[in-house]
């Protein structure tokens, strides 16, 4: 059963959307505001998201912004529903990541055909991924996951992957590569969506999901293998992107994604 998070501060709105949702055979999650929305995207990873933006306090923008920060969050699809129909609105919306972009009054039938289409586009991709994944095995982390070929971006993950086994942070990629960390920051984000340290931990967890799936060596030792010097920090690291410990996941009888 797919789960949706609806984060709607309008109570009738909120109500007529679970109702549709569940009587489609959704597990529906409701949000009256942003920051709740937050906690609950964190807490049950749904598979999609549906926002308002107008909203107190944190904005449906705001609530993008977060969720496209956090690695655990990064991939869930997001449908903003709201009244404003302005174009540079709508711009600005999608140039944070949002999937689809519907204004009120919206159907239920139009919501759901929406809903739809961004669920079978995600499917297909992790589809695609696994069927692939067997010939990513021999390549490095980098080349398996879609980045720029940019000479400049391509230095960057270089020295990410000959140094991640050990402690390293953003200021000490800079210095490596000349650049001040501001600027890194920029160009990293600005080419692929993410930070230095979101790809040094995804770098990490890639190799730690091999050793896990691999070889019998202990959590403490993959922990140290992948830069972690505190085993416990590794731990909640590992569980806070993924759901489970380490060890759970190793354990897990169903099919894994490395």
């Amino acid at each position: 059963m797919k789960t949706i998070l609806v984060i709607e501060d309008e109570a009738q709105t909120r109500k007529v959307l679970l109702n549709s949702l569940k009587f489609e055979g959704f597990k529906a999650i409701e949000a009256d505001n942003g920051k709740t929305g937050l906690e609950l995207a964190q807490k049950y990873h749904p598979d999609l998201i549906v926002c308002d933006i107008m909203m107190p306090e944190v904005d449906g923008y705001e609530v993008l912004s977060s969720l496209r920060q956090q690695l655990s969050t990064i991939a869930i699809p997001i449908i903003f529903l709201t009244a404003k129909v302005d174009l540079f609105d709508i711009r600005f919306g999608m140039n944070l990541g949002a999937e689809d972009y519907l204004t009120k009054p919206c159907t239920v039938d139009r919501l759901l055909n929406a809903i739809a289409t961004r669920l079978k586009r995600k499917e297909e991709l992790q589809k695609s991924y696994a069927h692939h994944h067997s010939d990513f095995n021999s390549q490095s982390f980098f080349d398996k996951v879609n980045v720029p070929r940019c000479s400049r971006i391509a230095k960057v993950f270089e020295f990410i992957e000959a140094n991640y086994h050990q402690p390293l942070e953003l200021k000490e990629v800079a210095a490596a590569l000349g650049y001040s960390p501001a600027y890194l920051t920029c160009l990293v984000r600005q080419k692929t969506g993410r930070t230095v340290k979101q790809w040094i931990i995804e770098c990490r967890m890639d190799t730690a999901r091999q050793l896990l799936l691999n070889t019998e060596q202990s959590v403490t030792q993959i922990a140290k293998k992948t830069g972690y010097i505190d085993t416990g920090y590794f731990i909640r690291q590992f569980k806070r992107l993924h759901g489970t410990s380490p060890q759970l996941w190793r354990n897990s009888p169903k099919e894994k994604i490395a």
